[in-house]
């Protein structure tokens, strides 16, 4: 399987079994491979070719996995759109893309996103076709239903002609960056390298057609589409889509729904550890959790054995522009190398620590991560300056993020570059500091962020969020913490908050914590 198309047929082979949970509706692989076809047949009537970008805009869905694997099925190219995006936001991506296909939602947490999107005032004449996919479609915009019967007339025959010229080394997807900081730069990726890089994700994870897998992430970032439905159809996993991230509701689903595979960034199994009734929910069929971002507490880990039952728990680390994974965890490593670590490179890649002039550092020292192989990104889309910042001559992506790697090859994340701060001359990264503070009994979540300070140039704030039912003063926790660390690592200034902010991925978003300061 070289192609997303052929991933799509060769999904047939597991025939009647159930692929595709979507509220109360429900497809087996025969049924989603007609829903891809019938929606490859309407991309075709409405004018998709060769390389023509469709964007979706939308939470996840039955809906959204037809629209993209059936443009794919087709060549079309697919461009995914941050559901906390504003219209403004959107319509750059489109307008950057030059999608020709859009795909939204107007009924989603109130939020009309067409109208969102003509209120913007921005250029999106790229567009020709918008299609509601749920809500009410207005002017010339068409319904799903409106979308799929327009195919109706389109042949099997020209569907197969369209399929068989899309090639290994074409693109599959144009993904951007989150843009929690700066505009938004489109990541390339290939059919062949997306494919390649997921089956050997999930043969590491070991999800198998046996699995049921609830997709929490969202299918705009590489977690919920790549790692998430993809990998479900590489494998024959059943795929169970949830549009937002409520507890109560996951939780429900959980038991409803028997999941065994339950990926997601630590603020997930956080939120749903410190939930006050998860006791009352049936979660003992869950068995596989992949986790990873520059923090995964080590306690968090514990308590996922000891309290969530997980069986698998593998952290892995990657980014967009490496097609979602650089390195991960491997099933027979130690309970200590899976918590403290991201893992070992996948097959393949070569992954390096560097100094800031770009030379390996012995194993042991921090550093920038650099990886090259098959999984690094053609570049970024139209943009051959961003490209070139990034991937240096000799091929090797430059991360932005540090990490020490072992005798073994493991890498331990540290922090990014860009979170990092010096108090009286010492570099203090924030994920070593939330991962001791993590080790406090009260608390559930943590982000420390660098404040300005006049004699020491910048100090610790850490932003807490307390376990459910527990007390502590800021005076506690910061005596707590100077017994545990440098004092240079302590936190000068603490918040408690409800929650942290976070992007739709579960990213903590720090910027937002450091406009406090302003």
């Amino acid at each position: 399987m070289l192609t997303i198309p052929q991933v799509v047929r060769a999904t047939a082979q597991f025939g009647e079994r159930e692929a595709l949970v979507d509220g109360a509706r429900r497809w087996s692989f025969t049924e989603v491979i007609s829903e891809v076809e019938r929606a490859a047949k309407s991309f075709i009537a409405l004018g998709l070719n060769h390389g023509d970008r469709i964007a979706i805009w939308a939470p996840n869905s039955a809906e959204w996995i037809f629209a993209a694997l059936g443009a794919q099925l087709v060549g079309g190219v697919l461009v995914p759109i941050n559901t906390r995006f504003k219209g403004h936001e959107a319509a750059y991506v489109i307008e950057r893309s030059g999608a020709k296909f859009l795909f939204c939602c107007n009924d989603f947490l109130g939020t009309n996103y067409v109208n969102e999107l003509r209120q913007a005032g921005e250029n999106t004449e790229c567009l020709s076709n918008i299609i509601v996919i749920s809500g009410n479609a207005a002017n010339d915009d068409q319904t799903w239903s409106q979308f799929i019967t327009s195919g109706s007339m389109t042949s099997d025959a020209l569907v197969k002609q369209r399929e068989s010229q899309v090639l290994p080394e074409d693109l599959c997807d144009i993904i951007f960056t989150s843009g929690t900081t700066g505009k938004p730069k489109g990541v390339m990726s290939r059919h062949d390298q997306t494919i390649r890089v997921f089956l050997e994700w999930s043969n590491i994870v070991g999800l198998n057609e046996t699995d049921r897998y609830l997709i929490v992430n969202p299918f705009f970032h590489t977690f919920g589409y790549k790692a998430g439905f993809l990998a479900c159809l590489l494998r024959g996993a059943t795929m169970v889509p949830v549009p937002v991230f409520d507890v109560p509701s996951v939780l429900q689903k959980i038991s409803d729904e028997k999941i065994s595979a339950l990926p997601g960034p630590p603020t997930l199994y956080l939120t749903i550890l410190n939930h006050p009734d998860r006791a009352k929910f049936d979660l003992s069929s869950l068995r596989l959790a992949v986790t990873g971002a520059a923090a995964v507490p080590v306690e968090m880990i514990k308590r996922m054995r000891d309290e969530l039952n997980f069986e698998v728990i593998l952290t892995a680390y990657g980014l967009t522009e490496s097609t979602g994974t650089v390195t991960m965890c491997r099933a027979e490593d130690d309970s200590v190398t899976i918590s403290t670590t991201s893992g070992r490179a996948i097959t393949d890649v070569e992954v390096r620590i560097v100094d800031e002039n770009n030379t390996e550092v012995p194993r042991g020292q921090s550093g920038e991560i650099v990886c090259r192989g098959y999984n690094v990104m053609p570049g970024y889309f139209a943009d051959p300056e961003a490209t070139t910042q990034t991937i240096d001559a000799d091929g090797w992506l430059h991360t932005g993020d540090i990490g020490v790697m072992d005798q073994r090859g493991y890498v331990a994340i540290t922090d990014r570059l860009k979170d990092m701060f010096i108090v009286g001359g010492f570099n203090a990264y924030p994920a070593e500091i939330e991962n001791e503070m993590m080790n406090h009994p009260t608390i559930a979540q943590v982000a420390i962020v660098g404040r300005p300070d006049e004699r020491m140039g910048e100090v610790g704030h850490a932003f807490v969020v307390l376990r459910h039912d527990q007390q502590v003063t800021a005076e506690e926790l910061l005596n707590w913490a100077r017994n545990r660390m440098a004092n240079f690592k302590v936190p000068r200034y603490i918040t408690f908050v409800e929650v942290l902010p976070t992007n739709a991925s579960g990213k903590v978003l720090k910027f937002e914590l450091r406009k406090t300061f302003d």
